[in-house]
């Protein structure tokens, strides 16, 4: 008996905002998907390790996270 599936596009009207802030390799400018590490820092940062898949250079971002409030 045979199968089918149908697969249904989900067309998405804007583009993932966060994809702009994705890091390229410096090296060979191959794209980051996610990070290999990340580590909180006491100063309401979070730092992360980026190893490219491609060519294996390494570095570190950090990011300053903002404190919001809730009610």
């Amino acid at each position: 008996m045979p199968a089918l599936a149908e697969v249904l596009s989900t067309g998405v009207s804007h583009p993932d905002p966060r994809g702009c802030d994705l890091p390229a390799c410096p090296v060979c400018a191959d794209s980051m998907v996610a990070a290999e590490a990340s580590a909180y820092l006491a100063d309401n940062a979070v730092s992360y390790l980026w190893s490219c898949d491609t060519c294996g250079y390494g570095f570190v971002t950090k990011h300053s996270l903002k404190r919001f409030a809730c009610n």
